[in-house]
């Protein structure tokens, strides 16, 4: 045996804990044997024991124990830990932008950094595999299932410890069940958290960290005063609220009176961020408390969380269920009109005139572009954040308009597109109506069984009071859901009653006036340009030489045909659910014209 290796109880490797070292030993072949395991924990769902990373470490390595496979013993910063891969992240976060490459590439931003590397290295033939607990451990969402699914073509062995997957048309369906279902539990788990978030904060509870002045106790429904920093911060209401106290003024007063921020950690580094996805334990960081600085004082005086509210589901302030107010609304009141009075500025009480104002910004930290001329040149400059990696940080306006005539003409559909849409017509279309008019008589079924219901319900009414059935309460709840549910189904059966082949007429027809649209562009003056640009889009994101966009209305549906590229019919059964958005897109880009 060399000795520069050494025998574990998974196989024969090295241990390499520097990473250039490992990966020139990667390219000349030393691992194409060995398996990595790769662990990841929901970040959704912290009480499922399958979600736990200890658990799918112990069982992954016991499936490699079993099978002989060898584990490839390496350690490199911020990927793995003798081999193993350990990650925390939402299994409904994806980065749904794409960008388009000039060899006919498509591609986008996988948001897991370890997963992204792994798939990186099997993709060069560094190793033979990787062991996995389940299929909804490693994907899901589509794109991570297609990029799986391709590195298994080209010969990487992925090994599932919980499932074996059949090299048959079986097995192909199997994989595919698995990967659906991890694909909708993963929507379902959003849409809970969502649901839940929402209903919470209807009700007036704080479903997020309350401000200096409160206590977080780690439950939503009690935030109580902090008892050493609310006669604090509402000293430094009424202080202010005088107009003798400037905000410099205040957080002088408040180092001088001890008045800090609540502890916080600090910032963790790449190893205590891996060391802590590893193991499962959380690092014992010193907590600091910071004084008060300017921004924080204004942030303070200018949050309506201390009036007793709480930012509801339609970013209003609500009366707050969770929490009693701190000042009272005329307090409140009288600090932002001290505040608005001290906004004035020379220089821009009056905005100049420039065109894309607002419309722009970066695409990496969202900060915006702002305009500004220089000889008789527009320029856009963007004041990014010191993380920002987009090094785009000035443009010019026609750098920015021939961008964005690109992207107006890519809107409409290319003959390809428009022949594969014609024998999609002919081929499908039937079909997709026939799917439309099943799912009429299942939601007419749906409203009949709860029309009985209603009716059951009001008939029986004192009979199921008297009985404790319901309360006066909750037969209000029952009643109030059950005229919900059939308003529901009203709204999907309006939607669903329109014709497969008078969409897809609108969505030709808005195709083709963006190609007008776009000869129009291309002819146009700033100004004209400028008006077209907020008509059909909400907002460009520039990172280095990409613009990206944000349409309007029906043009969202131009758009995401590119998501469904290996499933156009998928696409086309969706678009009778936008036919009032498309039917809007087209009446705007007409008034364009006149």
């Amino acid at each position: 045996m060399p000795r520069n290796q050494v025998v574990n109880i998974l196989g024969i490797s090295k241990i390499w804990t520097n990473e250039k070292a490992f990966l020139k030993a990667a390219e000349s072949g030393a691992f194409r044997d060995h398996y990595l395991i790769y662990n990841r924990k929901s970040t959704d769902e912290p009480n499922n024991q399958k979600n736990s990373i200890q658990y799918q470490k112990a069982e992954n390595l016991r499936f490699a124990k079993r099978f002989h496979l060898p584990i490839a013993n390496i350690t490199a910063k911020g990927f793995s830990l003798n081999g193993i891969i350990s990650e925390k992240h939402s299994g409904f976060k994806e980065d749904s932008t794409l960008h388009f490459g000039k060899n006919g590439t498509v591609q986008y931003n996988v948001e897991r950094p370890k997963f992204y590397r792994l798939v990186q290295y099997l993709n060069k033939g560094y190793f033979k595999g990787v062991i996995v607990l389940c299929w909804d451990r490693v994907s899901r969402n589509k794109g991570d299932n297609t990029i799986i699914e391709k590195l298994m073509k080209q010969g990487c062995d992925f090994r599932f410890t919980l499932a074996t997957y059949d090299k048959t048309s079986s097995g192909a369906l199997h994989m595919d069940i698995d990967s659906m279902f991890a694909e909708h539990h993963s929507r379902v788990t959003s849409e809970k958290v969502s649901l839940n978030i929402e209903n919470q904060r209807s009700k007036g509870i704080c479903t997020y960290k309350a401000p200096v002045g409160y206590l977080n106790t780690g439950t939503m429904e009690h935030k109580p005063f902090d008892p050493i920093r609310s006669p604090l911060i509402r000293q430094l209401f009424e202080l202010y609220a005088t107009g003798m106290y400037s905000l410099a003024d205040l957080a002088r007063w408040s180092a001088a009176h001890g008045m800090t921020m609540p502890p916080v950690r600090r910032r963790r580094t790449e190893e205590e961020v891996l060391a802590e996805e590893e193991d499962e334990v959380l690092l014992q960081i010193e907590a600091v408390e910071r004084p008060l600085t300017y921004n924080n004082i204004h942030k303070i005086l200018t949050n309506p969380f201390y009036t007793g509210r709480i930012l509801g589901t339609n970013k209003e302030y609500i009366q707050s269920a969770s929490h009693k107010r701190l000042i009272s609304d005329e307090l409140f009141e009288k600090v932002q009109h001290k505040l608005g009075n001290k906004r004035v500025s020379l220089h821009y009480t009056q905005k100049l005139n420039h065109l894309y104002r607002g419309l722009l910004r970066c695409g990496v930290c969202s900060r915006s572009y702002t305009p500004y001329t220089k000889k008789g040149i527009l320029y856009f400059g963007a004041k990014c954040a010191k993380e920002c990696s987009n090094s785009q940080k000035n443009i010019n306006l026609a750098f920015l308009e021939e961008k964005i005539g690109c992207l107006i003409a890519n809107l409409s559909f290319t003959e390809d597109e428009f022949n594969r849409l014609e024998a999609t017509t002919e081929t499908d279309i039937a079909l997709l109506d026939q799917k439309r008019i099943t799912e009429l008589d299942m939601q007419e079924r749906q409203k009949r069984k709860l029309r009985e219901d209603l009716t059951y319900l009001n008939a029986n009414r004192l009979l199921l009071l008297r009985s404790g059935v319901y309360t006066p309460e909750t037969f209000i709840a029952e009643e109030t859901r059950l005229y919900g549910d059939i308003a529901s189904l009203q709204g999907k059966e309006q939607v669903s009653d329109i014709s497969m082949f008078e969409v897809i007429k609108e969505i030709i027809e808005l195709s083709e006036l963006l190609k007008s649209l776009y000869f129009y562009y291309k002819n146009a003056v700033s100004e004209e340009r400028e008006d077209y640009v907020r008509k059909i889009f909400s907002e460009l994101s520039l990172s280095e030489n990409t613009l990206r966009i944000k349409c309007k209305n029906g043009l969202q549906v131009l758009e995401s045909r590119f998501y469904s590229v290996g499933d156009p019919t998928g696409w086309i059964s969706e678009l009778n659910k936008y036919s009032i958005e498309i039917e809007t897109s087209v009446e705007i880009i007409k008034r364009l014209f006149d």
